[in-house]
């Protein structure tokens, strides 16, 4: 299936998606946002790494940042982080540069507050953006990095053919879901009270739990 221009979704929402649907119809379907202390640590991550104009060569690799990004497959259109240009003496699976001779390899490289997570969010995200710059140059990229501030390290995602699969499947379901105009309903869990949209979303009450049972959890939940 190929998207058109007017059906193209936000990349970055992919990860809201897959870490709950429900979150992200409230952001890129209903424009609802609230911040909490860790969406603006995020944010204040991001605005050290979002400079479009920023070129770094560090040894024999290049960096470069907020690079646009888009994909027909997906119907997802965006910036990555960063995509790290990596030498190799062929052109197989490599890319020109108008500013540097030779081939590179690019590699996306995702900028992540906190640490590795148990879902595949984050590792959905890095996916989706190998995805479009393999349509924009025909070329395959087998690996990813998340760069995770909490652990001041690097996490590799091998991009498999299982990941791209899921993938796909959420870049499908995030427009079938747009196309239907419907929030899905929520799904309480232990996630919830760290999400800034709580307050928006009203998961325990949205789950159908019984009024009282919401207040009582409500009041737990204010007092530890």
């Amino acid at each position: 299936m190929s998207y058109s221009e007017e059906d193209m979704l936000m990349l970055s929402g992919i990860q809201h998606y897959v870490f709950c649907p429900r979150q992200w119809a409230l952001i890129h379907l209903e424009q609802q946002w609230k911040e909490n202390v860790l969406t603006i640590e995020g944010m204040l991550l991001h605005q050290q790494v979002d400079n479009p104009a920023y070129r770094a060569k560090k040894g024999d690799k290049i960096t470069l940042r907020r690079v646009a990004l888009a994909s027909q497959t997906l119907g997802l259109t965006g910036f990555s982080d960063a995509i790290e240009l990596q030498p190799v003496e062929t052109s197989e699976d490599a890319i020109l540069h108008p500013s540097y001779p030779g081939y590179w390899k690019p590699i996306p490289i995702e900028y992540k507050r906190g640490k590795s997570k148990p879902n595949r969010c984050d590792e959905v995200q890095v996916a989706a953006q190998a995805i479009c710059l393999e349509e924009v140059y025909g070329i395959h990229i087998p690996k990813g990095m998340i760069f995770y501030h909490e652990e001041k390290g690097r996490e590799e995602v091998v991009i498999d053919d299982e990941l791209r699969r899921f993938t796909q499947q959420c870049a499908n379901d995030m427009h079938q879901i747009y196309r239907s105009g419907t929030t899905p309903p929520a799904v309480y869990s232990t996630h919830c009270s760290r999400c800034s949209l709580y307050d928006l979303c009203i998961p325990l009450l949205s789950s159908k739990q019984d009024v009282k049972d919401y207040l009582t959890q409500s009041l737990y939940e204010e007092a530890t």
